[in-house]
């Protein structure tokens, strides 16, 4: 692993400072839920510095967080010299277009317009290569996880097997990317999402009756918690396997929902997903270096989200109690 030098970071941790004042705040999020209408609610983004939507449909939602997602990550790669804090961003985007094409290519379907920008690779271009079987411009991981994916599927006819296979590669290149870029606190992000996925998949697998076999296929390593210790615990277990790491509080909540039938998931996820926002946090004591960077991006990435629960929910006429279920913790 390799030293950051704090003193790379001084320019963009200001800055970072800055724009973090135009972040969707949890005050925002409110404005827009209680605003007279969706094109209403949609006028208090130019406040975090969206453009104007006009009459908000599903598609130009979409397009303007793309055209924002595109600007942020361009900005960010000329700010930082490591490529590896950026693309650890970047990477799930080339898993979901892995996906598709190879869902895709066993269906004899074209779903190209299902491939989403943002990733290390073109789409359109990896469509291409995709299927002249020609990836030999692409990382090994990633490389080789289409290749097996795409041979199970065809022999298999199970999407699952396939996604299952795109899913530890996707973590594995997380991880080596974090170890890359010499950062522990990116290390440490990567080491929260691992736990909260096997602590997703261990309260759904016991949901459904699934046992250590099960198990061995779909949970990840490099998290807080081997994956042997939680393929032979029971349901009821998982908050101890889990007491002394961000996901406390999620752990207890999932044990409690481990039995079939156990009632909703929403309010566990949420705690999944408020532990790495709590693990973030500590960004905010870091005056400059790469924290604020890594803690911004993700901030970016769930206000988007953010965004889109409030805005489809209100293009759907859910009201104000549903949507805010379904939101997360604002950053700021």
């Amino acid at each position: 692993m390799k030293k950051l030098k704090e003193n790379d970071f001084l320019s963009i941790s200001a800055r970072i400072r800055v724009m973090e004042t135009r972040l969707l705040t949890a005050e925002r999020m409110e404005r827009m839920i209680d605003a007279k209408d969706v094109n209403d609610a949609a006028k208090i983004l130019s406040e975090c510095g969206y453009p104007d939507l006009g009459d908000v449909t599903p598609s130009s939602l979409e397009a303007m967080l793309a055209q924002a997602q595109a600007a942020l990550f361009q900005d960010m790669g000329e700010a930082v010299d490591d490529r590896a804090l950026i693309d650890v961003f970047r990477c799930k985007y080339d898993y979901h277009n892995a996906k598709t094409l190879v869902k895709a290519e066993s269906l004899g379907a074209d779903q190209d317009r299902l491939l989403l920008g943002g990733g290390r690779y073109d789409p359109a271009t990896l469509a291409e290569d995709y299927r002249r079987e020609d990836l030999s411009a692409y990382a090994g991981t990633f490389r080789e996880a289409i290749g097996l994916a795409r041979e199970v599927l065809g022999s298999s006819g199970d999407p699952q097997q396939a996604d299952l296979i795109l899913d530890r590669a996707y973590f594995q290149e997380l991880a080596a990317l974090a170890q890359c870029s010499g950062s522990r606190f990116l290390a440490g992000y990567v080491t929260a999402l691992i736990d909260g996925a096997n602590l997703r998949a261990a309260v759904r697998a016991a949901r459904l009756g699934k046992g250590p076999d099960f198990l061995r296929q779909v949970l990840v390593a490099g998290g807080s918690v081997p994956p042997g210790d939680i393929c032979v615990a029971q349901g009821s277990e998982l908050a101890h396997l889990f007491r002394d790491t961000g996901l406390a509080a999620a752990a207890e909540a999932g044990a409690e929902l481990a039995v079939p039938n156990g009632g909703p998931l929403t309010g566990f996820e949420r705690l999944c997903d408020d532990a790495v926002m709590d693990y973030l946090d500590k960004a905010k004591a870091i005056p400059f270096g790469e924290q604020p960077v890594v803690a911004y991006l993700y901030a970016r990435e769930a206000e988007a989200t953010a965004v889109r629960i409030i805005l489809a929910g209100r293009m759907a006429g859910l009201d104000g109690a549903t949507i805010r279920q379904r939101l997360r913790r604002a950053y700021c």
